[in-house]
């Protein structure tokens, strides 16, 4: 049986990966100047790290280990604004957004380096049209068993973090009918989707093994499901997220993350079971079309309810663990967000309502991420 060693980690440790969209400001759409701008930013000292990622008009940039939202937030920010100056002086712009509006995807070119040179050999097309932009959220765990048991408890709030999250209407110009198509990109690669029922880290060593012999994987990289284990940082790893277009949004959904995972550790409010995935498709795939207003099927009780009503009820139910983590203004931001206007899907078709040019679209995109006022 391989031995991968889980790494010992703080529980309920954060952190936060975030990809974004690099456009130029003459017509607003992507730009192939992630190596430029890695070379600008690498001469800060920065809380986290920038990197680059599969084609070379985003990057990535993280945060370090935090202890909760407002450390988050607070590395976010640094990070943001280094970036900014960055990208000013290359006269770019930086946003969010889970998918750009407008790119085309063929005229991207993969970045130089071995990893993704492998990956657009494997997949084709598909690697370029992986030109989209997500948030990543890692929860640290005590150990590999705790990772499992957390991994298949936050499944449930998967279509939650998708309807919070989404930010992704358009593509290729077209307003696609989804909050979040981003995810139907994602979707397309094999290994995509949900973690296999498993709350024994042994267990899962022979499901990596069997998989590892049939030549399917060669690490845990090669799994993009929804919730993955990720074993030399002692963290699960969200990934269902858009990116947001304020780093207020991140680390506020960051939060949630963290205070659902408190609850979930130390209430342990379900018995869990592999048929809490039997509505788990329909679930996502309504986070994904309709956001807040898709419907969600309680796993347990089998009941029906809008994912803004369970939200909502999640908001009221982890009150004294966001307190507990300081998370109090990321459960605010959040509520205001699902009583108010809606996600940011809504507010980017709201622009788009407004403007009818999807270049101004994004350049607000710019704004927002800017923290200045649209």
């Amino acid at each position: 049986m391989s031995l991968i060693p889980f790494a010992e980690s703080r529980s309920l440790t954060l952190g936060v990966e975030l990809e974004l969209q690099i456009v130029n400001t003459h017509d607003y759409d992507l730009s192939p100047a992630a190596r430029d701008l890695l070379r600008l930013v690498g001469k800060h000292k920065l809380p986290g790290q920038v990197t680059p990622e599969m084609t070379d008009s985003m990057i990535e940039l993280a945060t370090g280990v935090c202890n909760n939202h407002g450390e988050v937030l607070a590395q976010l920010t640094e990070v943001r604004d280094a970036l900014l100056q960055c990208a000013d002086q290359l006269n770019v712009g930086l946003c969010g957004g889970g998918t750009h509006p407008f790119q085309d995807w063929s005229q991207r070119r993969i970045y130089d380096r071995p990893r993704f040179k492998q990956l657009s050999e494997l997949y084709g097309y598909l690697a370029k049209q992986f030109t989209i932009f997500g948030q990543h959220v890692h929860v640290g765990c005590a150990g590999p068993d705790q990772a499992l048991l957390l991994l298949h408890g936050l499944s449930r709030f998967i279509p939650h973090l998708i309807a919070l999250a989404a930010s992704s209407p358009f593509v290729q110009g077209t307003d696609t009918g989804f909050h979040s198509a981003r995810l139907n990109s994602v979707f397309a690669f094999p290994l995509s989707g949900r973690a296999p029922f498993m709350l024994r880290w042994d267990e899962f060593l022979v499901h990596f093994d069997k998989m590892a012999r049939t030549g399917v994987v060669k690490s845990m990289k090669d799994f993009y499901w929804d919730i993955r284990p990720k074993p030399e940082y002692g963290t699960i790893e969200v990934r269902v997220l858009d990116t947001p277009l304020t780093i207020e949004k991140a680390a506020a959904l960051a939060g949630y993350v963290q205070c659902l995972a408190r609850w979930l550790r130390v209430e342990r409010p379900y018995e869990l079971s592999e048929d809490d995935y039997l509505p788990y498709t329909f679930n996502r795939f309504q986070a994904c079309r309709f956001g807040l207003d898709g419907s969600f099927v309680d796993p347990k009780t089998g009941e029906n309810r809008t994912l803004r009503e369970d939200l909502l009820a999640s908001f009221a139910t982890l009150e004294i663990h966001a307190m507990e983590l300081q998370a109090e203004e990321a459960i605010r931001y959040l509520r205001a967000e699902v009583e108010g206007g809606g996600n940011d899907a809504a507010w980017t078709r709201a622009a788009w309502e407004r403007e009818h040019l999807l270049p101004e679209v994004v350049r607000q995109h710019c704004l927002r991420w800017g923290g200045r006022p649209v």
